[in-house]
């Protein structure tokens, strides 16, 4: 019981001495705002990016293995990959042969096409030419209409699905279905309207810019038969836990419908939603942890200023400790006194810090395309890191004040 007391005895004092000295109190906390502002602002701008890359990224899927001529990150020399052959349509029946039964194979063919409708005009628009297989391997559904069936591939119908950017750049609120729209030279009819998705971020696919064909009249209407043109081929795994054998047996049907030696490497690669995400945390942990080592500094140039001010309250206030001392405060308790005083500075400047922070990320969010995210867990670390540097900036001037000697303490003017 003692103990509690002493904590409370000193937590009063440091708050009584807190209202005493106002002014220095305010001005001492104004390096630990602008450390705790940096330290949310920064934690909110990765989870903010964290968020869009997720969102970006979410119809990839995360069981689904891709098949392509080249990897998505290549680190290594482009020239080792750029004599690979396209992958082809005869490849991708051969695979689905191979893996009847246990995946779902999907082959995609895509490029960029103009898109028209009467006088409105969309360039550069995502044009994939896919299977009805194509919605097992995302997420995403129309919002309206229909997604392709198997008769639209078998009977190669002028049929498309387009995105919800497309269908505002070409129809602006009307209703999409069933107009006829003009892709390069030849004239699809409108049979569905893709749900928003997102995406775009960090120089990846925008899915709403986007248009599904059959894949039979994207090859009628763009060509790309007999390989000229690449083919890229989704592989859905029945789980996710089985991805891995999943991926090791499309790799050895691959490399016998290729006829590779077992000397020879693979001439095509496995891509997988994991590789986007471990070079995106690499490249963001880096750039983070250089943010973080910034504010860092600016929570210690905060901290030495407080551990300064805590020298001088010791100094001016030795003949007060000298009389607790005398009537019976323990050096706990003197110890105590001056790590409260320090940490409420602290907590003080954190709270503040907090709800500038809090501003800035509003601020964000209306003027930046990747929106920050303030969360519980960010702003509990903030108040955990402004606790560890008030008690870390008290630490030594509160021992050097537990440590005074009552007698020179009352004879000090």
């Amino acid at each position: 019981m003692s103990n509690r007391l002493a904590l409370r005895e000193s937590f009063q004092i440091a708050l009584q001495a807190l209202r005493a000295n106002k002014a220095r109190g305010i001005l001492t906390t104004l390096g630990i705002v602008i450390g705790i502002v940096a330290v949310v602002v920064t934690m909110t701008a990765a989870n903010g990016l964290q968020n869009k890359f997720r969102e970006s990224f979410a119809s990839v899927g995360a069981d689904v293995i891709y098949v392509s001529r080249m990897p998505w990150v290549n680190m290594n020399d482009f020239r080792s990959f750029r004599n690979r052959p396209n992958l082809d349509l005869h490849e991708a029946t051969a695979l689905e042969d191979k893996l009847r039964g246990k995946a779902v194979v999907n082959p995609t063919m895509s490029g960029p096409q103009p898109v028209k409708y009467r006088n409105e005009t969309m360039d550069g628009v995502f044009t994939i030419g896919t299977t009805e297989k194509q919605s097992r391997m995302s997420s995403a559904q129309p919002q309206a209409g229909r997604f392709l069936m198997p008769f639209d591939v078998q009977y190669k119908k002028d049929v498309c699905v387009i995105g919800t950017e497309v269908a505002k750049g070409l129809f602006g609120t009307v209703s999409p279905l069933n107009k006829i729209i003009k892709i390069g030279r030849t004239d699809f009819r409108v049979i569905g309207l893709m749900e928003k998705q997102g995406g775009g971020f960090g120089g990846g696919p925008n899915f709403d810019r986007q248009i599904f064909t059959p894949i039979s009249s994207y090859v009628r209407a763009f060509g790309g038969d007999h390989g000229r043109t690449e083919v890229n081929i989704a592989v859905k795994a029945p789980s996710q836990e089985s991805l891995g054998d999943t991926e090791y047996e499309v790799i050895g049907q691959m490399r016998a419908i290729r006829g590779l030696r077992p000397t020879e490497p693979d001439n095509f690669a496995i891509n997988k939603l994991d590789t986007l995400v471990s070079t995106f945390n690499n490249m963001t942990g880096v750039v983070f942890l250089i943010g973080f080592i910034v504010t860092g500094i600016s929570l210690f140039v905060g901290a030495v200023g407080v551990m300064n001010i805590m020298f001088v309250s010791v100094t001016e206030r030795t003949r007060e400790i000298g009389i607790r001392k005398a009537i019976g405060a323990t050096r706990r308790s003197i110890l105590y006194q001056f790590l409260f005083e320090s940490s409420s500075i602290c907590l003080v400047g954190g709270a503040i810090g907090i709800l500038l922070a809090a501003i800035v990320t509003i601020v964000i969010n209306m003027t930046s395309p990747v929106p920050a995210s303030l969360s519980i867990p960010i702003v509990i670390i903030a108040v955990m890191v402004s606790i560890a540097v008030g008690v870390a900036a008290g630490l030594v001037p509160a021992y050097r004040g537990a440590r005074l000697d009552p007698i020179e303490s009352l004879r000090y003017e």
